[in-house]
């Protein structure tokens, strides 16, 4: 059996004419996040979403995820590193254009959700696919955070934010890339690398519940005696 291949769209979800919703069509085992609001892009609720379709498949998924939806892929992946045997991440949405309980007020203070997210290499394999004029996120920063994540860049040129305006509906290249990232790691079964270090992070420790309650936080909901 092979991994599940996860869609994870971003803000305002992928409509049918988005490359994912091709992509999600022409792979046969792939199936799009549930129970996420894409008009409400809490980054705690959807990483918890993402996490929870994680542990449901069989033996493990491959993520492609658009936009905002990269953010809440790499939340979920970072507690659940051996079950994902790698992220496509198109265009992420730039993290400090969100609060923890949604999109920032332009000039407003906030917290945003990049703090939230993790600094370090994660030990999934990811390949991280950004345009020179996307406006949700600058060429420069998308480069920094394949840095920052361990991913490798991928360079789409003047790509718009990679959807379906930008008219990327069908996508061939994009699961080629897909595909040459799988055939990649085939020979590697999930789990079977550091795994004394892989295991699922759970509790308090994990990045989704440290993201849940700064978003608690946030919201006046807690103390900070904790």
């Amino acid at each position: 059996m092979r991994p599940t291949t996860l869609i994870v769209p971003g803000f305002h979800g992928s409509g049918p004419t988005h490359w994912q919703s091709w992509m999600e069509a022409a792979i046969p085992d792939a199936r799009r996040v549930r129970g996420i609001d894409w008009e409400m892009p809490a980054l705690a609720r959807w990483a918890a979403a993402v996490r929870r379709e994680i542990d449901a498949a069989p033996v493990g998924v491959w993520i492609v995820a658009h936009s905002f939806g990269c953010l809440a892929t790499i939340a979920a992946a970072a507690d659940r590193p051996a079950r994902v045997a790698g992220m496509l991440l198109v265009a992420p949405a730039e993290p400090q254009r969100f609060s923890l309980t949604g999109l920032a007020d332009s000039g407003a203070a906030i917290t945003s959700v990049d703090a939230s997210l993790p600094m370090q290499a994660l030990p999934t394999s990811s390949v991280l696919v950004a345009s020179r004029n996307d406006p949700w996120l600058a060429f420069e920063r998308a480069s920094a955070l394949a840095e920052r994540w361990g991913g490798s860049l991928i360079d789409a040129g003047r790509a718009g934010h990679i959807n379906a305006d930008s008219g990327f509906g069908p996508w061939p290249a994009g699961l080629a890339l897909l595909r040459a990232m799988q055939a990649t790691h085939q020979h590697v079964p999930l789990g079977s690398v550091e795994a004394a270090t892989r295991g699922p992070v759970r509790g308090r420790t994990s990045t989704l519940a440290r993201l849940q309650y700064r978003t608690r936080l946030s919201l006046n909901l807690v103390t900070r005696d904790r």
